[in-house]
Parts: structure tokens; C-alpha cells; sequence
């Protein structure tokens, strides 16, 4: 796969983010992106080449690898990064959707297309869950997978072929265990700025609709133009003439 297109995606995405939107952009890639790759390339070489059980059975270090590992965690990392940075890119194409319209109608129709606010402000809002559902669900995913975040240096497995229970190790289960804690600490952490971003996007439309609401209810004085003849009537003849001054409410 090419990280470039995602590094292009979340690029195209930063215009358009808040500031916290920009806090968590900056998570993904120093935190998760480049860590994940450093871990795939020095930690994660070959898993299954690595993975060494005291039975010379055949097939039976395959059937103890696939019991423990039925997914390659580094590849359930590369899954989860996708995912939660794909929903960004519904950003992006509605406000190519807002360019192709004003083009269609050779006109001016919005203040500014990157601007939060109408259909981009409930796409943003629809961004933010799905990526808040995707990092729980496989925070949960990766817990049942692996009985828990942290791996073992030894495992016990009574699978056939093998002859008996028979102990399996993993190579560098210790910083495995450091690498996986890390990816988690940090998932977690983007859990909590899609919330508090999620939070704040609602807490300000909220207030807008208030002071719309407010300033409608609150009556506008109104000038109303009038000449001189209008606002001054003269009552009267000679010297017991009145002036009367007409106001209006």
C-alpha cells in the first residue's frame, strides 16, 4: 500500500480542520504513522519465521502461529490507520462538491467553501463519529484477538498436529509489548480529541443558534424619513397659532 496517498489525504483534510481537528492530524502522523512504520520494519520482520515451538512435528509451529496470531498485528495496525483517515476524506469531496457547484452556476454561492457551517458542518460532524467508531471498535478488536495488548514470550499449544502440548516463543515480546502500548495510549488519546472536538463543533453551533434566536426576538429601531411639512402642523391663525410636531412610535 502507499502511505503517500494517505499522507495527501490528511494533508487535503488540514485546510479544513479546526484547531483541535489540526492536534489530532498532527497524533496520526508523528505518533501512529511514522512510529507504526518504524515498528513494522526493525520489530515486525517475519513474524511466523520468528516463531519458534520445541517440536520438529510438521505443521504443527504453523497451526500454534495461526491459533495465537490469526491476524498479523501489524497488519490490523495498517487496517486501523486506513480506516480511521478514509472518513476524512467525506471533507474533502463535499467541498469538491461545493467547488463543481458554483462552476455549474457560474456564480458566487457560498462565503468561503471551506467555511463550517451548513451540509460540510454535519459531514464534518459525521466524520468525527465514524472515526471515534472505528478506533473503539478495533481498540476492541485487537483486546479479544490477542487476549489483552501485551505479548507473551511463551504460549502452550495442544493443537494437532503437534504430539502433546508443546511451548512456542515469540520473538521480542518485550518491546512488542512497548510498541503495542504505545499504538493504544495513542489511539486512545484521539479518542479523546474526536470527543472534545466533537463537543466543541455542537457547544458552538448551539450558541449561534441561541444568539440567532435572541437577536430576531430583540426589535430593531427603525428611522422612519419624513419632511418638514409631515412632522409640523400649524393650528391656528395670527398670533395664537399652535405648532403641533407629529412622532411616530
Amino acid at each position: 500500500m502507499s502511505w503517500m496517498f494517505l499522507r495527501d489525504l490528511l494533508s487535503g483534510v488540514n485546510k479544513y480542520s479546526t484547531g483541535i481537528g489540526l492536534i489530532w492530524l498532527a497524533v496520526v502522523f508523528v505518533f501512529r504513522l511514522l512510529v507504526y512504520m518504524v515498528a513494522t520494519e526493525h520489530v515486525w520482520k517475519d513474524e511466523q519465521k520468528e516463531f519458534e515451538c520445541n517440536s520438529r512435528q510438521p505443521g504443527c509451529e504453523n497451526v500454534c502461529f495461526d491459533d495465537f496470531f490469526p491476524i498479523s498485528q501489524v497488519r490490523l495496525w495498517a487496517l486501523q490507520l486506513i480506516m480511521v483517515s478514509t472518513p476524512s476524506l467525506l471533507v474533502v469531496l463535499h467541498v469538491a462538491y461545493r467547488e463543481s457547484r458554483e462552476k455549474r452556476h457560474r456564480k458566487k454561492l457560498y462565503v468561503s467553501l471551506g467555511t463550517m457551517d451548513g451540509g460540510l458542518w454535519y459531514t464534518y460532524l459525521i466524520s468525527l463519529i465514524v472515526k471515534t467508531g472505528f478506533e473503539i471498535g478495533f481498540l476492541v478488536l485487537f483486546y479479544k484477538l490477542y487476549d489483552g495488548f501485551s505479548v507473551p514470550y511463551l504460549i502452550k499449544c495442544d493443537l494437532k498436529p503437534c504430539p502433546n502440548t508443546v511451548d512456542c516463543f515469540i520473538s521480542r515480546p518485550t518491546e512488542k509489548t512497548i510498541f503495542i502500548l504505545f499504538l493504544v495510549i495513542t489511539s486512545c488519546l484521539c479518542i479523546v480529541l474526536n470527543f472534545i472536538e466533537l463537543s466543541f463543533l455542537v457547544l458552538k453551533c448551539f450558541i449561534k443558534c441561541c444568539l440567532q434566536k435572541y437577536s430576531k426576538k430583540t426589535p430593531i429601531p427603525q428611522c422612519v424619513s419624513a419632511t418638514a411639512s409631515d412632522m409640523l402642523n400649524v393650528v391656528g391663525e395670527g398670533p395664537y397659532s399652535r405648532i403641533i410636531i407629529h412622532t411616530w412610535p
